[in-house]
């Protein structure tokens, strides 16, 4: 009697491990794309976080307009080819550096808070926290400093080593701008409306010079409170050229704490720049400024949501770009 003969069959339980086995191995091969993560730095640098806070702790308890300053220049980075410290690099052969637009240049501030912290960071993990994450973690710092929100920061940028300043003009929001030109702006940015009222709010702390509000407190319009525009003018003159430096609180009455005073202000007609005064101005963005004016609550965690998605506009990942040794120069 001959043998059958025909495939030998693999008990089902092998068969299914072994589609198991081939299914993680293709997997495995498939390249991972690098993410944000708030733990980038656990492992690599685990005192970075610690050693930024104790820095801007200290740089705001001696100059509270800082915070505004470093929340600032955050979003002026942002803004411009992404979160990628762009904005801190200096002239050279190469870098035509966004610190000379017009939106920056005699405005922007803090860029030697950074260059100190980057020095400490550097002291105790070299050539491992960039610059760009700096900036992030200064502006979330600088907020808490001074009684704001606090927010989990995904970190793992990288630093570019070109600049945007020919972007600059076109991306960057000036004083003179308008609600659509506002909402235009933040949505190419990815951020929604809401976004932009939440974040506007961090003009409760922090001064303006005299020739970003001149044309507003001279021109008898009916959207500012003639009592306020009285005060201000004792301190920035009608003629241009006449201390147009001179300093003003962007929040009368609270200027060195971060609350809802801004929003109150706007309701009141008192926002310093014409760009505040129009997120409450028979608009669309009215119903947002009343509610946040309303609750305190609100608006701190808008603004944190606000800043986290902020932070994640087009970051450097992976190998691209570098991690700078020197946050004004490339490597």
């Amino acid at each position: 009697m001959g043998l059958a003969v025909g495939r030998s069959r693999l008990p089902s339980c092998v068969s299914h491990a072994f589609l198991v086995v081939a299914g993680l191995f293709i997997l495995a091969s498939i390249p991972c794309e690098a993410q944000l993560s708030s733990s980038f730095y656990d492992n690599t640098c685990p005192n970075a976080l610690t050693t930024i806070r104790k820095a801007i702790r200290t740089t705001v308890s001696r100059e509270r307009r800082m915070a505004a300053s470093l929340i600032r220049l955050h979003f002026h980075d942002c803004f411009v080819q992404g979160c990628d410290a762009s904005i801190l690099l200096d002239d050279s052969a190469t870098i035509q550096s966004e610190k000379n637009a017009p939106n920056n240049n005699n405005s922007v501030r803090g860029y030697e808070v950074i260059d100190n912290v980057k020095s400490q960071v550097e002291s105790i993990c070299p050539g491992v926290v960039s610059c760009a994450d700096i900036l992030a973690v200064a502006a979330r710092d600088a907020s808490v400093a001074v009684g704001g929100p606090t927010w989990t920061l995904k970190l793992g940028r990288r630093d570019s080593t070109t600049s945007g300043l020919s972007q600059a003009a076109a991306n960057l929001p000036t004083f003179r701008d308008g609600l659509d030109r506002l909402i235009s702006l933040f949505s190419t940015k990815g951020l929604s409306t809401r976004d932009m009222v939440a974040l506007s709010g961090s003009h409760t702390i922090g001064q303006a010079r005299c020739i970003t509000f001149r044309d507003r407190i001279y021109d008898n319009g009916t959207n500012i409170d003639a009592g306020f525009a009285s005060t201000r003018r004792r301190r920035c003159p009608v003629d241009n050229g006449n201390g147009d430096d001179n300093l003003a609180a962007l929040d009368l009455v609270t200027p060195n704490s971060f609350d809802n005073n801004y929003f109150k202000n706007l309701i009141q007609r008192k926002g310093l720049l014409q760009s505040d005064q129009v997120l409450f101005n028979g608009g669309s963005t009215d119903s947002i400024v009343t509610e946040y004016s309303k609750s305190p609550s609100t608006f701190s965690s808008d603004f944190a949501a606000a800043m986290v998605k902020m932070g994640d506009i087009e970051p450097l990942l992976g190998s691209a770009g570098e991690i700078r040794k020197y946050c004004n120069v490339i490597n």
